[in-house]
């Protein structure tokens, strides 16, 4: 990936995950504000609630003791503890709900039997045993309670008060029906409210609402959690219309630790959710705007930094393939064009040195030719002075053996003379290297032939050295045959005479990037860092025989074809010439020859 690319990447992220971290922080908040403020409205709600409840449980409580407290009623008391007959007094619960406006009374003897019922006169005889089973722990304000009624249960609100005659505890049980209160309720826009009631025998059911319009079985199991739990709970319920909203589930406590019924209050979720959605949309658009501002600002940036960096990078380029005339020119007076200026004067610095490395190299060049080439020529010199002394010596002191000390000398001056020319034309060899005919050739045909060739040099007593081969499948390599084959034949003597005792070679095959490799292992004496580094040195050699041209011209055929030569080695641990050659393709040979 470009530079460009990755700072247009980098400029867009940045401006989009900013944008929606904004929009996330923004969103919550929001979450966060509507959660405080359907608190705040369902506490409110909650509040009114109870407040319509304690008024209503005060109106019942206040009901209740003017009937318990009435001359009539402690009359009709008086006459029952006497032994008066309870039938004359069936119908004196009406007349009392009438005047005090109740949904529900019963007037209780002292074993809890209905005496008269308001609202169930045929349950006259049957006794709310609760009532006196009960006494001592009935509240004395007003209460929830679920009572039966010939239209089924009913919630209502209630209140107790007994009245004692000569020993005996009468009762009076009045209240009204709790959806009043309910419906005295001022619902805010977007909030209804339930009631739940959970009887203790049977299923519970909604006996009152402000909404007829809901699906009470998805609201049924928030009630009866939270009377499981007898604690206030909350959940968000999603309508099939794709509606939300969110309930709170708010005890309603009795007369006992049972709860007899649950206040379920819903919070409309539309106004959240279109609000999300608006900050959603107005987040998209503001990052596909800073995406925009992203591409201008990355182009801007890429002008100013990227174009002048990849100038640096191609000059970089170029000085690494050979060419030193380059020159950038700064495009700014900012931090880019110090750095074209530093290239620059970087690039002088190492054009200096390239020159001085070369005039140190060609200084030390000569004189290691003069050095080996003295050596070299001074090895047959001795051999001729000596022989020219031996001839002035015999021509004086003893004519008569001059001429067969004079058939003996010159053929040692022949030989001598033309060890000279020999070392001269190696000298010479190397000096004018033939340029390499390019053609396609099989290396790994090329490698197993002069294997094959040295196969009984290699299997000579008592030195035996064993080969393996240990060719890949490989693509033609662009080289001249004849060369190529000098160089290994040089790499494989090189190796036999690192093997004096004997060994193993290991030739090797294969691809590497795009440039087909030779290898060439032994398990001699090996080599120190110091003979690897000066090992293609022109006449350096670490043998007691050779001119050290060898590895040199090796090096050179090696260059010539576009391809590198490597070695390692460990002393005592064997040496690897790794050589890579490149692939013969169409069109190679004409750009090499040419």
């Amino acid at each position: 990936m470009s530079l460009t690319s990755k700072l247009l990447l980098t400029v867009t992220l940045s401006i989009v995950a900013s944008v929606g971290a904004v929009a996330w922080l923004i969103e919550a908040r929001t979450r966060e504000s509507f959660r405080d403020v359907y608190q705040e409205r369902t506490s409110a709600l909650v509040s009114q609630f109870r407040k319509e409840f304690d008024r209503g449980g005060d109106g019942v409580t206040q009901g209740v003791e003017a009937i318990a407290s009435s001359e009539s009623m402690l009359q009709m008391a008086l006459e029952l503890s006497n032994g008066a007959d309870a039938a004359a007094f069936v119908n004196a619960a009406a007349g009392y709900a009438s005047v005090q406006h109740f949904d529900f009374l019963d007037i209780l003897g002292p074993d809890g039997s209905i005496i008269s019922s308001a609202h169930w006169p045929a349950r006259v005889g049957y006794k709310q045993r609760w009532v006196v089973e009960q006494s001592s722990s009935i509240p004395q304000h007003a209460f929830l309670r679920q009572v039966e009624t010939p239209q089924g249960n009913l919630l209502g609100i209630f209140c107790v008060r007994s009245l004692k005659t000569r020993g005996l505890n009468f009762y009076v049980l009045g209240g009204r029906k709790l959806d009043t209160a309910l419906h005295s309720l001022a619902m805010p826009a977007g909030m209804r409210a339930w009631i739940y009631s959970s009887p203790e025998q049977g299923q519970g059911a909604f006996l009152s609402s402000n909404d007829e319009s809901f699906d009470s079985g998805r609201l049924t199991p928030l009630a009866q959690q939270a009377l499981e739990q007898r604690k206030d709970t909350s959940v968000t319920v999603h309508w099939d219309n794709g509606d939300e909203e969110a309930f709170h589930a708010v005890i309603l406590p009795g007369y006992t630790e049972r709860p007899p019924a649950v206040l379920l209050i819903g919070n409309s979720l539309q106004q959240q959710r279109m609000l999300e959605a608006h900050i959603e949309k107005v987040s998209l658009l503001i990052a596909l705007f800073g995406a925009l501002f992203g591409v201008v600002v990355s182009t801007v940036i890429a002008t100013r930094i990227v174009h002048p960096v990849r100038d640096l990078a191609d000059a970089a380029a170029k000085i690494g393939s050979g060419d030193w005339n380059v020159h950038v020119e700064p495009a700014s007076s900012d931090e880019i064009g110090k750095l074209a200026e530093a290239f620059n004067q970087m690039t002088q610095e190492l054009i200096g040195q390239r020159e001085r490395l070369v005039q140190s190299e060609r200084v030390a060049a000569w004189r290691e030719l003069a050095r080996r080439l003295a050596h070299e020529l001074k090895n047959p010199l001795f051999p001729l002075q000596i022989t020219v002394e031996n001839l002035l010596r015999a021509r004086e002191s003893s004519p008569e053996q001059f001429e067969e000390v004079f058939r003996e000398s010159t053929s040692t001056l022949l030989a001598e003379i033309a060890n000279l020319k020999t070392i001269i034309s190696r000298f010479s060899d190397f000096s004018k290297m033939p340029a390499p005919q390019i053609q396609a050739v099989d290396l790994n045909d090329l490698v197993l032939s002069i294997v094959q060739l040295f196969q009984g040099q290699l299997m000579r007593e008592p030195a035996r050295i064993t080969s393996d081969l240990q060719l890949g499948k490989v693509p033609l390599v662009s080289g001249d045959p004849v060369l190529l084959r000098r160089v290994i034949e040089n790499l494989v003597l090189n190796a036999v005479d690192a093997l004096p005792k004997g060994g193993r070679l290991i030739c090797r095959t294969g691809m590497a990037d795009k440039y087909v490799f030779f290898e060439l292992s032994d398990t001699g004496v090996g080599l120190t860092p110091e003979e690897c580094e000066r090992l293609f040195t022109p006449y350096y050699t670490s043998k007691q025989h050779g001119t050290g041209l060898g590895l040199a011209i090796v090096q050179s055929v090696i260059s010539d074809h576009h391809g590198r030569i490597t070695v390692s080695s460990r002393k005592d641990a064997g040496t690897t010439f790794h050589v890579e050659l490149p692939v013969f393709e169409a069109g190679m040979k004409e750009a090499a020859n040419s």
